[in-house]
């Protein structure tokens, strides 16, 4: 892979040095200065929480972990990386900056973080500064204009072939990672145990993922955003999800598969009806299309499923009309994905600030942006069993279209999403996700 990133880097850095340019001019700025960050104390103690780089400096560098480095942007210029390499007997001192990138920078190195001023452009006026408050170092203050962290974030959804190789093997890693869970599902393992078994597999701590995963047993599948890992195994591992990522040089991937037990045949069989719609979507992200669409797309597809079996008795389209399919599918259909798994810019019209509404009565959806070529998207429609939701539903005038009996069987189970990560292309989508599964076998 390093061949591949090798070769694929000097057309990446000449982009983003392309939309650092168009930026700076447009607010008369002549510099554009990007800090990696610096650890988050924890209160009351003398411990940091996790590091987590400015997505804006990862996307320059492959640095995860170089707190207090800064990058400054001169048009026209070799851009400067301030590598902060401090001596300290507490911590392991970080490498010297090696590898296919380091040639397309002046690399200063530093042993303390305020050495990084002197580095810096002399006049801060005179800079668009990325980043936060806490990142400032005496009268450098995080300060970009407004329309320059527009420019940014709207283009950062059209991926460069190097950023596009990085997601690809995040992944590979992902999808290793889940084989393993799935196969931990399957021997008897307890929440904890399966998330061991994924992050064993990819090779990855708890921090390094590019989110916590979601590891649900049985009825906690319906828990859309569940974060605990029970170390007790239930009494039967009836039906499993799983919502985990990897990352590759700070790109993410986003990941969930929904299992069943071998006895629970009815289960399986929504599953198998819920990926092939899923499929049918993933096929949908095509140049041109209005993701808006695809969401309502998916509403369709999900309440012909309810229908098929025998859990709704109503048609689909009155399903939608009537928000009955939101009980079940409560979430979107997806959003951007990159340098972070949520990714920017989900809702820009253009790179001037204007947004795109979300739709009526959909106010989950995390993307409105009509689709173009070298975007990635996630595709994860779900149907789950949430009591709260079913509560509501069951006092609605539609509640008498509902198969209870259907309903008790099927809420021990929780609940099924399934999600890839599709690239859109000038002609038939890719599917990174399904290809990377396909490639273990």
């Amino acid at each position: 892979m390093n061949d591949a990133l090798a070769q694929a880097y000097p057309l990446h850095i000449a982009t983003l040095r392309q939309r650092a340019d168009a930026a700076l001019e447009a607010v008369g700025r002549e510099h554009l200065v990007i800090p990696a960050g610096h650890p988050i104390p924890k209160h009351l103690d003398d411990m940091d929480y996790p590091f987590a780089v400015h997505p804006a400096f990862k996307q320059w560098v492959p640095l995860l972990n170089a707190p207090g480095s800064w990058i400054v942007y001169t048009p026209g210029e070799k851009p400067v990386l301030i590598y902060l390499q401090p001596q300290d007997f507490w911590h392991l001192t970080p490498e010297d900056p090696n590898g296919y990138w380091v040639e397309h920078f002046d690399i200063r190195l530093i042993r303390k973080w305020e050495d990084a001023r002197q580095h810096l452009p002399q006049d801060p006026a005179k800079c668009a500064i990325l980043g936060q408050s806490r990142d400032s170092i005496e009268d450098f203050i995080p300060d970009a204009p407004e329309a320059v962290i527009q420019y940014l974030d709207y283009h950062r959804a059209y991926k460069t072939p190097y950023e596009l190789i990085r997601m690809r093997e995040a992944s590979t890693l992902g999808a290793r990672g889940h084989r393993a869970a799935a196969a931990a599902f399957r021997a008897g393992e307890s929440e904890f145990g399966i998330h061991m078994a994924y992050l064993h597999a990819v090779g990855q701590t708890d921090a390094e993922l590019p989110y916590h995963s979601i590891v649900g047993l049985n009825e906690h599948s319906a828990v859309l955003h569940y974060m605990h890992f029970d170390m007790t195994p239930p009494a039967r591992n009836l039906s499993f999800l799983i919502d985990a990522g990897a990352s590759s040089g700070g790109y993410a991937s986003d990941i969930t598969r929904t299992y069943a037990a071998p006895e629970a045949e009815d289960f399986q069989a929504l599953i198998d009806a819920v990926d092939k719609a899923q499929r049918q979507l993933c096929d949908g992200v095509r140049a041109g299309r209005d993701y808006r669409e695809l969401h309502l797309e998916a509403h369709q597809l999900l309440a012909g499923v309810l229908k098929d079996q025998n859990i709704v008795d109503m048609s689909p389209e009155a399903m939608v009309e009537s928000g009955v399919s939101a009980t079940f599918f409560p979430h979107g259909l997806g959003h951007s994905i990159g340098l972070q798994v949520h990714d920017v810019g989900g809702f820009m019209k253009n790179d001037k600030g204007d947004t795109v509404a979300q739709p009526d009565s959909h106010p989950f959806l995390r993307m409105t942006r009509s689709l173009e070529t070298d975007m990635v998207v996630t595709i994860e429609p779900g149907l789950y069993f949430i009591d709260m939701l079913l509560a509501r539903l069951k006092e609605r005038p539609e509640g008498k279209h509902v198969n209870w009996n259907r309903i008790d069987a099927l809420r021990p189970y929780g609940g099924i999403r399934i999600e890839d990560d599709v690239i859109c292309t000038s002609g038939d989508p890719e599917n990174m996700t399904r290809d990377a599964f396909a490639a273990l076998d």
